[in-house]
């Protein structure tokens, strides 16, 4: 029996039960809290795996027209094309709050609406294989922000599942338990007291009893 050093008065008793009352009610919201997070975090990690699934294979094929590219372009020439880039992506960190988890929220946006300024070279000496590589990433890249936007969601809704999962158990296992024992224990003490006092109140009255019977004798 967990029992919390505390006089065991009835102004304490009453107390006790009114924090019990709270951390039961504590204790029912924090499970509610804890079933939408997984419910929302099992949503978010099947969303994950499916983008994971698509973005792999998405780089896979980028790779492979990198491969063709370098299969017809020397290493310089390839290298060459590829160092002054034209286009510049901006990306900016908004927030969304998910069961009082603030999540982030990536957008992104380019300096330039030119769809040709994704090519950072002319096309004279390049081959079309390096364009199909250029524009394979081009392409990825929105499904390459919105992946690391749902993988940083999932890493931080886990951590308060688990903040939360050990609120829930420490109330359940440690904090209601304690109170009822505790309010128990108060509970019978004041009972024994109760008890001491009407015995003595009954021998006090008997002794009384006594005295005035022999006085009435004399």
């Amino acid at each position: 029996m967990a029992i919390m050093n505390v006089n065991p008065t009835r102004m304490q008793l009453s107390k006790l039960k009114k924090q019990l009352t709270t951390a039961v009610r504590g204790h029912k919201m924090l499970k509610d809290k804890r079933d939408e997070l997984m419910r929302q975090f099992l949503d978010l990690v099947k969303e994950a795996r499916q983008l994971r699934d698509k973005v792999e294979s998405e780089l896979a094929s980028c790779n492979a027209h990198f491969v063709n590219a370098s299969a017809v372009m020397s290493k310089q020439a390839l290298d060459a094309s590829l160092m002054s880039p034209k286009q510049q992506v901006t990306l900016e960190v908004g927030s969304h709050n998910i069961m009082s988890v603030e999540t982030p929220v990536f957008t992104s946006s380019t300096r330039t609406s030119d769809e040709g300024d994704i090519f950072p070279y002319g096309f004279a000496f390049t081959s079309f294989e390096l364009d199909d590589a250029v524009m394979s990433l081009q392409r990825l890249l929105p499904d390459l922000i919105k992946l690391a936007q749902l993988e940083k969601n999932c890493e931080m809704m886990s951590a308060e599942i688990e903040k939360t999962r050990r609120r829930v158990n420490s109330l359940e296992h440690v904090m209601i338990p304690r109170y009822r024992d505790t309010i128990k224990y108060i509970s019978m003490k004041l009972e024994e007291n109760d008890r001491s006092s009407r015995t003595r109140l009954m021998k006090v009255k008997d002794m009384l009893l006594d005295k005035a019977h022999n006085y009435s004798g004399h």
